[in-house]
């Protein structure tokens, strides 16, 4: 069998590296937003900020576990994490994205209950306090403007911080419309479209996360191209046993048997094989192994339903 590692060190340095800066003011930020804009919900009984204040409080929870998983992800490997803990960057993505629903879901029915029991709420202080939240919101999202194309962790934290910018500015609209109109039916209304609003955001992270937890190939990765590739290399005649999986947010992994019938090809052309691999398709960690396919017993793995 034959490693081929190339692009970067085991104790990787992924995007999140350097922002550690950035979620800790994103979360003193949206701390104390959150404090202000619940007293103020509970004094208003306003649903739009109790929903807006919970929401905030799952991100900043969020930021707090993606913080710590950037990190952990920066340990080097141990005799017993032979792969470092890069991978806590993929449970933290998919306990933020749990986090949200959860919170969604509360919101989802106190508004409903609302809807039939209509509470009387101080429309100018509610488009008042989100206001403030649009700066909050917007200043911590350009924090990770920068890194937020290449780490799932950054983009969660981008897009949340982007997606509570314009939930609050819906809210400054309803508080307004309240001040104006009397309707006190648009409160809730407002709280559901901001369930149904966090669940359209956060539906591809979900599904992202989840993947990654179950070692799907990674978002961005051709799995077709990356098999046509490697069965187009010199000297190889069949391929099985291919894998492809990701490390972390950042990491991609993959593992194949290829069946070269001249023998193997040595280490400049396992290193060129995995610098294509890395360039072309973004997978920083391959493993290889070669067979000669010169007996008539065939690798165990080598059916397709076989792992």
């Amino acid at each position: 069998m034959s490693h081929a590692h190339r692009g970067h060190a085991h104790a990787h340095v992924g995007p999140s590296h350097g922002f550690g800066r950035a979620f800790a003011i994103g979360i003193a930020l949206n701390l104390g937003y959150v404090a202000a804009e619940a007293a103020y919900g509970l004094v208003t009984g306003s649903l739009s900020l109790l929903a807006d204040a919970g929401h905030n409080l799952g991100d900043a929870l969020g930021l707090g576990l993606s913080w710590g998983a950037a990190a952990l992800g920066r340990r080097g490997p141990s005799a017993r994490f032979t792969y470092g803990f890069g991978s806590s960057s993929i449970l933290a993505a998919l306990a933020n994205a749990v986090i949200l629903l959860v919170v969604t879901g509360g919101i989802a029915w106190e508004a409903i209950w609302r809807l039939e029991h209509p509470v009387p709420v101080a429309g100018t202080t509610v488009a008042w306090v989100a206001a403030v939240g649009i700066a909050v919101n917007g200043g911590t999202a350009l924090l990770f403007l920068r890194g937020r194309t290449d780490d799932l962790n950054l983009r969660s934290a981008f897009l949340h911080m982007v997606a509570d910018a314009l939930v609050a500015l819906g809210v400054v609209a309803a508080g307004a419309a309240i001040a104006l109109t009397g309707w006190l039916w648009l409160d809730p209304a407002v709280g559901l479209a901001v369930s149904a609003f966090i669940v359209y955001a956060t539906w591809d992270l979900v599904k992202q996360a989840l993947g990654l937890a179950l070692d799907a190939v990674p978002q961005g990765v051709d799995a077709a191209a990356v098999r046509t590739h490697l069965l187009a290399l010199p000297g190889v005649a069949a391929l099985h046993d291919l894998h492809i999986w990701g490390m972390s947010t950042t990491e991609t992994a993959l593992t194949c048997h290829l069946v070269m019938p001249g023998g193997h090809p040595g280490d400049d052309a396992l290193s060129r094989i995995a610098h294509e691999l890395d360039h072309r398709f973004g997978v920083h960690h391959t493993t290889l192994q070669i067979e000669l396919g010169d007996s008539g017993e065939a690798c165990a793995l080598t059916p397709e339903h076989v792992v």
